[in-house]
Parts: C-alpha cells; sequence; structure tokens
C-alpha cells in the first residue's frame, strides 16, 4: 500500500503529512521506508496526548474537553493543524483506541477516527477493529493508507 501511495502522490503533484495518536508514527514509517519518498512526503506529529494534540496541532481545548481526543471532531482537527504545520496538499490524521485499557461505553477498543484534509475539504470516519492492539494498529496503518490512495484516485 504504501508504495501505491507514493506511486500516486507523485504521479499527481501532490504532498502529504500525517498526525498520529494511537498508530504513533507507524502509517509515517511504513511510506518513509521507501526510497525517494522525501518528495512528497513533509513530515508528520507523534500526537499521543492531548498536549500535543492541542499546542502543536491546534485541537482547540475545547473540542477535547466536550468531544474528548477520541472523536471525528478531534480527527478532523488534527488533519487541518498537521495540513496547515507542513503546509500539504493532503493530510491524515489517526486517534482512537487500541487497547487493552481505554474503552468507552461509546467507543469500545479497536475505535479509531480518521481525519482527512485533502485540500479545502476536511471529512472524518470512524472504525472499529477487532484483536489486539497491534492488530488494532497494524489495520489503522493499513486503512490509512488504502484511504488515502483512494481518495487521491477520486
Amino acid at each position: 500500500l504504501s508504495e501505491i501511495l507514493f506511486e500516486q502522490l507523485s504521479k499527481h503533484n501532490y504532498t502529504i503529512s500525517f498526525a498520529e495518536s494511537l498508530t504513533g508514527g507507524n502509517v509515517s514509517g511504513e511510506l518513509t521506508r521507501l526510497a525517494g519518498v522525501s518528495s512528497v512526503t513533509k513530515g508528520g506529529v507523534v500526537s499521543y496526548t492531548n498536549e500535543i494534540k492541542h499546542n502543536v496541532l491546534g485541537v482547540k481545548q475545547s473540542t477535547l474537553d466536550s468531544f474528548s481526543e477520541v472523536s471525528h471532531e478531534c480527527a478532523k482537527e488534527m488533519a487541518i493543524g498537521v495540513q496547515k504545520l507542513f503546509n500539504t496538499d493532503i493530510a491524515v490524521s489517526l486517534t482512537g483506541i487500541a487497547g487493552p485499557t481505554g474503552a468507552t461505553e461509546k467507543d469500545p477498543i479497536g475505535t479509531v477516527y480518521f481525519g482527512f484534509a485533502i485540500k479545502d475539504k476536511v471529512f472524518s470516519e470512524r472504525f472499529c477493529f477487532s484483536g489486539n492492539r497491534n492488530r488494532v494498529i497494524n489495520k489503522s496503518v493499513n486503512f490509512a493508507l488504502l484511504k488515502a490512495i483512494q481518495f487521491i484516485k477520486a
């Protein structure tokens, strides 16, 4: 998936950045393991804490207080923040609960919110993956790469 994303970003002359919470930089890592990827990837932020989400990515404190860090609102603001920070065409954010703790009634273990900022469009998607912590993280990484490819091709 990372090779296909690299190919599509290059083909369309797009740049991309990532804001990652539960994946801890694994999405960026998948892409940046490829030679030459610096032509399309400007950087990323591992925003594992709310402090970093707020102070670095610009997620509003009111968003964190009202909706939490595991929400559509936070995922969208993370994507907007990293897109602005690195001045990229596309930004992808991930925030969620990989487990084994942290579940809520609304968001069980495996819940992930993906934020996307593509040019001036911003939206988010919520998915709930099954499996242990590593499986949730791996599925989240693959889903983020796949969705980025789909949005470029659309």
